[in-house]
Order: C-alpha cells, then structure tokens, then sequence
C-alpha cells in the first residue's frame, strides 16, 4: 500500500493538537516538496526566478549554504506593489532531510492574527501553510535547478 503523503489531510489540520511526531514527520515532507522544486539545491547559489507562466514568478534565494544546512529565502515578488507574499525564511537540513520554517510572512491567511507563543502549534500551523503552499507551487511547474543558470539573477 503506498504511503500517504499527506496524513495530516486526515484530521483538522489547523485545529487538531499536533504531536512532535506529526511535526517531524511534515517537515520531513517538506523537504522532499522542496527538493523537487530545486533538486540541486545543496549546489546553488546566489538568486533564482523561476517563471511559469501565466503564474507569478518564484524567487529563491540562497542566503547561506553549508556541507549539512542551507539557509532559503523563497516568495512570489509583486512589483507593481513592490511587496512580497508569502515570504519565507526556510532552514533545510539535508543530512537530517528537513525543511524548518525560520519565519514566514503572508497576508493573505494571516497565522499570527494574535500573539502566540512560538511552540508546537505555530510551528505546525507555519509547516501546513508552506506544504500546502510548496505543492502549489510544484503543481504549476515551478523548478530551480543548475541547468537554468541563465535564470539566475545577479
């Protein structure tokens, strides 16, 4: 039987009381989403865009790279309002193969409509927000990789 991807779609995801398992186990998920939309991404650097039209660009941008870690800066840029949204600082553990939210600014779902103290259920709310919006992006093409080189911004 194949493994369900998504076992959190099987409860209220944003009022269910996660575990630190569920946690663990949907920012490993995470990973895998992202490694798709930039496969070699332990190699890159410096800034990316990828463009699928008729969709809003992605930008991606490697902040830090090291042997075990890189530290991603990932959003759709809009200029004619010269804003970003959503806007995530993403953590990537590749030899643990995790993707951990560092901080995430959206408009559209606010998370943090009220003070929250950062523990388990904001960090599970944040991992939803951007699994659900990695696979939106990996379902309208969206693809950084070294081959596009050309692609990549100064």
């Amino acid at each position: 039987m194949p493994r369900n991807l998504y076992p959190w779609k099987l409860v209220n995801s944003l009022r269910a009381k996660p575990t630190l398992g569920q946690l663990v186990d949907l920012c490993e998920e995470n990973y895998v989403l992202l490694r798709k939309i930039a496969p070699d991404l332990k190699a890159m650097q410096g800034k990316y865009v990828s463009s699928c039209q008729p969709h809003v660009d992605l930008h991606l941008e490697i902040i830090e790279q090291s042997p075990y870690t890189s530290l991603i800066h990932l959003t759709y840029f809009f200029e004619q309002h010269n804003s970003a949204n959503p806007d995530a600082i993403l953590r990537v553990y590749h030899d643990s193969r995790q993707l951990e939210v560092i901080d995430l600014k959206e408009k559209a779902l606010p998370l943090l409509n009220s003070y929250q103290h950062p523990g388990l259920l904001l960090k599970w709310k944040a991992n939803i927000f951007v699994s659900k919006w990695l696979s939106y992006c990996l379902f309208q093409g969206h693809c950084f990789t070294p081959e596009t080189a050309d692609a990549a911004i100064a």
